[in-house]
């Protein structure tokens, strides 16, 4: 008859961490005792049976449900307890080795994973550190970059503010230059306008007074002029006379000195003395008089009397007829 098979149940979770913790602190002369007594139904049995023995605990529990008779039943329900038993024993020592299998297994994953988790973290840590390193060193050279840049920024500025300070004092300095130099040549034209104009004055007056000097102011007046120099051939004629009379006067004098005996003590010589000296002085003026009556004549004649020698503005016919000879007006004979 073909045998039926029923599937093994599984036992609850927390059986099977029982049987698995009993497992684990049963004493090891009783898992002796357990493995031999297990082993015994097991020679006994046919090859086939220690083959079950060693199968999966599924195909096992299969074939132990096999219908059997009354009388093997009955005959064998001692030795199939036995069989349930060892079978029961082996499989929870299957169990346990396989929980302790997977747990050292479990272990060396997790020992692995952690291993594995920490040279990453190692590595993480280190690539970390080198990238703070790195970016430590880039910031220091960005820094010393950007001061260096700021330095030489500070520095060209420095050096245009400088640049543009010289700039600034030269072209000043031109400036002024120029001011000055503008000032110099507006100096310079000015003064060259007043000389021209003094030039054009000087000139004026000079022509003005060639034109003085050789001026005849009564040359149109000739009836005055032959009047006047009547006149001053009179005077001339008068003035020959006194120069004859005291010259002659001081001759007297002097022969009288000579043939008289004069008492020195009373003074009487010296007096005599200062009185010729005074005729000869008289005599002297009256002669320079000629002299200015002759050079008159002769203004007369060209027609240039009657001029001031010192403004050369004619001098008042009344002032003429006054006195003769005169060669300046009122006003410079009052200021020489």
């Amino acid at each position: 008859m073909p045998s039926t098979v029923k599937p093994a149940k599984k036992a609850p979770a927390k059986k099977v961490a029982a049987k698995k913790t009993a497992a684990k602190h049963v004493p090891a002369k009783k898992v002796a005792a357990k493995k031999a007594t297990a082993k015994k139904p097991v020679q006994k049995s046919s090859a086939k049976k220690t083959v079950a023995t060693r199968a999966p605990a599924k195909t096992v529990a299969a074939k132990n449900t096999t219908p059997k008779t009354p009388a093997a039943k009955a005959s064998s329900l001692s030795a199939a307890q036995k069989a349930a038993a060892a079978k029961k024993a082996v499989d929870a020592r299957a169990k346990a080795a396989a929980a302790l299998k997977l747990k050292k297994e479990r272990d060396a994953k997790a020992k692995a994973a952690a291993k594995e988790r920490a040279l990453l973290a190692k590595a993480k840590a280190v690539a970390a550190a080198k990238a703070k390193k790195e970016r430590d060193a880039a910031a220091k050279v960005a820094l010393k970059e950007r001061e260096r840049q700021r330095k030489a920024r500070e520095k060209a500025a420095a050096e245009a503010k400088k640049q543009r300070e010289i700039d600034a004092k030269r072209k000043a300095i031109e400036n002024e230059k120029l001011r000055k130099l503008r000032e110099i040549e507006k100096r310079n034209q000015d003064e060259q306008k007043r000389q021209e104009r003094r030039e054009a004055e000087e000139r004026k007056r000079q022509e003005a007074l060639e034109r003085k000097m050789h001026s005849k102011p009564y040359g149109d007046d000739p009836e005055f002029l032959e009047e006047l120099r009547v006149l001053l051939l009179e005077t001339r004629a008068a003035t020959d006379v006194d120069i004859a009379i005291m010259e002659s006067e001081a001759d007297e004098m002097l022969v009288d000195r000579e043939r008289l005996e004069y008492d020195d003590e009373d003074g009487s010589s010296v007096a005599s003395d200062i009185q010729r000296d005074q005729k000869k002085d008289l005599a002297s003026l009256l002669r320079l008089k000629v002299d200015e009556i002759d050079v008159a004549l002769a203004r007369i004649a060209d027609g240039s009397y009657g001029r001031c020698d010192e403004c050369y503005e004619p001098i008042s016919k009344a002032r003429l007829l006054a006195q003769l000879p005169v060669f300046m007006c009122v006003s410079c004979r009052a200021s020489v």
